[in-house]
């Protein structure tokens, strides 16, 4: 495939326009090296990676029974381990589970920690150690939840009632950016009353100015959040969100592109924007080196790096896995590992009973 630089690059001007520049690089070898074959679960990996799946829906996994449709995740320290948090994307009875690793990669325990939600897609870890659990569902909620289970989920209602994406803190502006997965959303940041509880705050939205602005209704009885300011900025089906030094990268699956969002100075530029290789961009991660790890719904099942250096080229490839999805992509606490899931795994049905969650290990650049 074709090694592609990240296309355009500009400030939001008061028109809402992008100053759009375009460059290409030469096809070469990504990374991490070339794909090797895929293995027996279907997953191709470049050199020196090895992978495992660690959980499959309707099957026991330390006495629970995983969630089927598994979406967004995360991932927590726990003593010398870690707890991965995944998100259940099915109506009604959606929610999150987690499962407890031990230092050496064993799996310890696993968990419900949200039950009886609806369409759990996306979210974000926050930095005081708890998982934000988004509902992809008109009116959706936020849920705030303990990954080590020892406290109940409470709903944000403040964060606004949309159709609920990913959710990224940003720790410096104290604020939470949100995405809002339709075809004209917004892109949002909530501003807590006190940092580190959810619980009040305001909720604000992009306008084509660059400038934040009050959502006058978050609980959006009557009109819908995004249509409560008439200079907001829209977006085609907001994904997923992450924040890292000063920006906030998101992705909108409408036009396949990746954003940036640069806290510091308001600018926002579109960092990917090709047919190829990355293609259906979806579920966004960091690895501790600042490169990108962008996951595809769809398109060729992959996992696309993007360098500092400004390229995008696959990382791993899932086969035998096409009526599926890529979602949740998340590092462990010390970057040696990446976790993910195929939602509908090999037999791509609409309810997700075949979700496969995946561990991948290796020498990833930190």
């Amino acid at each position: 495939m074709l090694r592609r630089t990240l296309l355009r690059t500009g400030a939001v001007a008061a028109a809402g326009s992008l100053w759009q520049g375009a460059a290409r690089a030469s096809s070469g070898p990504g990374p991490y090296g070339p794909l090797g074959p895929p293995g027996p679960d279907g997953l191709a990996l470049p050199p020196g990676f090895t992978g495992r799946v660690v959980a499959r829906s309707g099957r026991r996994v330390a006495g629970l029974s995983w969630h089927a449709a598994p979406d967004g995740g995360a991932c927590f320290p726990d003593g010398d381990g870690w707890i991965y948090v995944s998100n259940s994307e099915i109506p009604l009875f959606g929610g999150a589970s987690a499962l407890r690793f031990a230092a050496d990669g064993t799996i310890r325990d696993a968990y419900r920690v949200l039950s009886g939600t609806d369409l759990n897609c996306a979210g974000g870890a926050t930095p005081w150690g708890t998982w934000l659990s988004c509902e992809e569902a008109p009116r959706g909620r936020v849920f705030e939840c303990d990954p080590y289970g020892g406290r109940a989920a409470r709903p944000r209602l403040a964060m606004g009632r949309f159709k609920h994406e990913a959710a990224a803190c940003d720790p410096v502006r104290e604020v939470v950016y949100l995405t809002e997965d339709q075809p004209d959303g917004c892109f949002y940041r909530f501003r807590p009353r006190y940092w580190g509880d959810l619980t009040e705050g305001a909720l604000e939205v992009l306008t084509t100015s660059g400038a934040w602005k009050p959502v006058p209704h978050p609980a959006a009885p009557l009109n819908a959040t995004r249509h409560q300011v008439p200079d907001a900025r829209h977006f085609d089906g907001g994904e997923g969100c992450h924040y890292l030094g000063d920006v906030c990268y998101f992705t909108t699956k409408g036009d396949n592109r990746v954003w940036a969002y640069h806290a510091d100075t308001g600018r926002l530029d579109v960092l990917y924007d090709a047919a190829a290789p990355l293609s259906g961009v979806d579920n966004i991660t960091a690895a501790a080196s600042g490169e990108l790890f962008v996951a595809e719904d769809g398109g060729d099942m992959e996992i696309n790096v993007i360098t500092p250096g400004r390229t995008a080229e696959p990382f791993l490839r899932l086969e035998g896995h096409g009526g599926s999805e890529i979602t949740g992509p998340a590092f462990s606490p010390d970057g040696g590992r990446l976790y993910f899931s195929s939602q509908r795994g090999r037999t791509g049905g609409a309810g997700g009973l075949d979700g496969h969650t995946f561990e991948v290990t290796g020498p990833f650049h930190r």
